[in-house]
């Protein structure tokens, strides 16, 4: 039972290091900030900053995702918000870096105002208009693309002899400029 308790450690310190990663990178300066992606899904409708405050324009992402899809906090910090607002759940968690996040067009909300959750925690589910994620320092928008960092899954070869295949070890955040 040794090898198995020490296997059971190996992959719980992998799994911390990861969470410990992206919370890391999360409270970073604006600049260098690396936030999860809510969804593993395409942009469909990029960042278009307003000539004013009530001028058109896209103050967030809109991703295409399936209906029911679990949206995951880009980075840990506290409920600010949850609910609706005219007919439309959103939720909003203040990161405690100035960043404010809120996500928008959900069926349903996992999380209520004053909690708080971890980085990759369900906020929610999406509903049927895909999702919106939008995030503001203070008052401003900012365009969240640039703060995306991408999952990328870290493959093992199978073993060709019939022995037991180790799992592979779990995905990591990629940043924009880290390598």
């Amino acid at each position: 039972m040794p090898v198995i308790r020490s296997a059971r450690a190996a992959v719980l310190v992998s799994v911390l290091a990861v969470l410990a990663a992206l919370v890391a990178g999360a409270g970073a300066a604006a600049g260098t900030a690396c936030l999860l992606p809510p969804v593993q899904a395409p942009v469909v409708d990029a960042f278009r900053s307003p000539g004013c405050p009530w001028c058109a324009g896209n103050r967030g992402l809109e991703f295409a995702v399936a209906p029911g899809t679990a949206v995951r906090a880009a980075a840990g910090g506290t409920v600010t918000f949850s609910g609706a607002v005219a007919g439309t759940v959103y939720v909003v968690v203040d990161h405690g870096d100035g960043l404010r996040a809120t996500y928008g067009r959900l069926a349903s909300a996992a999380v209520a105002g004053g909690d708080r959750v971890a980085t990759g925690a369900v906020v929610g589910r999406s509903g049927g208009g895909g999702l919106y994620f939008g995030l503001r320092r203070g008052d401003q928008y900012v365009d969240p693309a640039p703060l995306l960092g991408r999952l990328v899954e870290r493959w093992r070869l199978v073993p060709m002899d019939g022995s037991v295949a180790r799992r592979p070890p779990p995905p990591e955040v990629r940043c924009p400029g880290r390598p």
